[in-house]
């Protein structure tokens, strides 16, 4: 029988070490990827059409994102991605 060792992590660690692992992959392979994506993008990344559900999932603290003003919002690429990882669901 193989033997296994399990390592527990908080939810919090796992995110930044999802975040860190993601940024380092970024630099290492050379892709220019903005960290902060306007309206546009996020909604692709999403795969959403509703400008009005971009602003629930905002309104939920789904994933970061910058508002300098009113018109101009700015969302966290890397935050949408560790939002969708987190909703992963396996297959069986």
């Amino acid at each position: 029988m193989e033997s296994r060792n399990l390592i527990l992590i908080e939810e919090g660690d796992l995110d930044e070490l999802v975040y860190q692992v993601s940024k380092r992959i970024i630099t290492r392979y050379g892709q220019k990827t903005e960290k902060w994506i306007d309206t546009d993008e996020a909604m692709k990344l999403l795969g959403i059409k509703s400008a009005t559900t971009l602003q629930r999932y905002r309104d939920e603290g789904r994933f970061r994102f910058s508002q300098k003003d009113r018109r101009i919002i700015k969302y966290d690429r890397f935050s949408i991605n560790e939002y969708l990882e987190k909703n992963v669901k396996d297959t069986f």
